[in-house]
Formats: C-alpha cells, structure tokens, sequence
C-alpha cells in the first residue's frame, strides 16, 4: 500500500483545517489505507480488552483530526507528521498490552496489504507472526526503515523525514536490510527442505495433535 502522495494531501489539510467537513473525511479516507498498513505490521497480538491494529489505527486517525488544528507545515510531508503519531499510539498500545504478557496471544493474521515489487520478495511469508519473526533478525532503524518503505510504500525522502535521517540513508540501509533478509528466508528454508519429513510434521504440529 503506497502512502499518497503530499500534494494530494496538502490542499485537503488546508481544507480540513479552516473547518471543511468534506475535506476532513477525504483525508481521512486517503491516509487510513496507510495507517492500518503500518499498524498490523507492527502490532500482531489478539486478546479480549487489548488494542487490535484496526483499534490503534482508528486512534491514530482520531488524533490526526483532532491535532490538525495545531499542525504547522514547516516543510517535512504530511504523511510524517501522521507516522509520528502513529509510530507514539503504536508503542503506547504495546506497552499496555505487554504489562501482562500471559493474557496477551501472537495471532497469525494475513497481511491483506503487501508490496508486489521486487523489494517485497525478502517479506513473502505466510503470516505476519513469520514476517515479524523475520524483521526481528534487523536492527530497530533498519525495520522501520522496512516497514515504513515496502510495507506502508513511503518514498525515501518521507521515511528519512520521519526518522531524522537522509534519503540516501534510507535507501542504503533500505538495501542492506532486505538482503539480510533474503539470506535469513533462504537458509531457513533450506532448513527446513533438509530436515526428515516426520520432524517437520512434528515441528509444525499444533500441541493438541502432538498429544494426540
């Protein structure tokens, strides 16, 4: 999912911020493709009382609106101001969440949004546990860099916005980080094409059929 562009969005903040209701749900419907992108890779735990991607994306865009009156554009695309709030509800709903670890569950949820590009290949899991699994192996900067650029679509230049760094910085780490993970997804398949057919039944067995 590509983040849309910032002179898309530019007249509509305009709008929205002398008051235009129209405008207001336009911006809404442009950023939230993006937003919930960028949630359920992030956030990809499941528990009754506990904030789903879709909860922290409706907050997200909330605050959006309700901060729009204070926004000041001082150069920097509209998109990293709404990845900055984004970035500030999503660890504040992991926290919460993680302050009672044994009632919180993984679930592996299908990532509807994905980038069919080239960059994407290193991503192409079955579930977003295996592909968090998978961001787990890169540093913190290099998996946002990841997730802001190949899962959410922003440009280098946005992403550099949003984590102070340059779009060149972006980019190099941007390549380093997704050979890291074509490597780390090639060896584990060939691990897992090398081990005896019974283990890798066992290996992937739910714990009731393994009891069975």
């Amino acid at each position: 999912m590509v983040a849309p562009p910032d002179d898309t969005l530019a007249p509509l903040v305009a709008a929205a911020q002398e008051g235009d209701a129209a405008a207001t749900n336009e911006l809404l419907r442009a950023i939230f493709p993006a937003v919930i992108s960028y949630c359920r890779s992030r956030i990809t735990w499941s528990a009754p009382g506990f904030a789903t991607a879709d909860d922290v994306a409706q907050e997200i865009c909330l605050a959006v609106v309700t901060g729009l009156p204070r926004y000041e554009d001082q150069g920097s695309p509209f998109m990293a101001y709404v990845y900055g709030i984004a970035a500030h509800k999503v660890a504040d709903a992991k926290r919460n969440a993680f302050r009672h670890p044994n009632d919180v569950l993984d679930e592996s949820i299908e990532l509807e949004e994905k980038s069919d590009g080239p960059e994407s290949l290193a991503l192409q899991s079955e579930s977003a546990e295996e592909i968090v699994d998978l961001l787990n192996t890169l540093s913190p900067m290099a998996r946002e860099i990841v997730r802001l650029r190949v899962i959410v679509g922003m440009s280098a230049a946005e992403t550099a916005s949003v984590l102070g760094s340059t779009p060149g910085a972006v980019r190099v780490a941007q390549f380093r980080a997704l050979k890291k993970l074509r490597e780390e997804l090639h060896e584990r398949k060939q691990e897992l094409s090398a081990m005896p057919e019974d283990e890798v039944e066992e290996d992937t067995a739910t714990p009731g059929e393994e009891e069975k």
